[in-house]
């Protein structure tokens, strides 16, 4: 009956509100056991969601430049016009 309410019963929202959850009481695990071994804490992994196809790919090795990205758009606004 009222769809804003509907969507919080969603199996998708509740999976996602869990696998939140999980990720936050795994950092704060790590960074209590890093207080207590007085060394630096250990990065987490994300418990995976579906539909992430990206299982910790990185492409490149800087942040990119706004002129680089306007001519990399530019550059695909061009193929895409080609195409069509």
């Amino acid at each position: 009956m009222n769809p804003e309410v509907s969507e919080w019963g969603t199996r998708w929202k509740t999976n996602l509100l869990l696998a939140d959850i999980f990720d936050m009481l795994n950092l704060i695990n790590s960074n209590l056991v890093a207080i207590g071994s007085h060394k630096p804490a250990k990065q987490t992994k994300p418990y995976p969601r579906p539909g992430n196809k990206n299982k910790g790919e990185h492409y490149g090795k800087d942040a990119v430049s706004v002129p680089e990205l306007r001519k990399l758009f530019a550059e695909k606004r061009k193929e895409h016009g080609k195409q069509h």
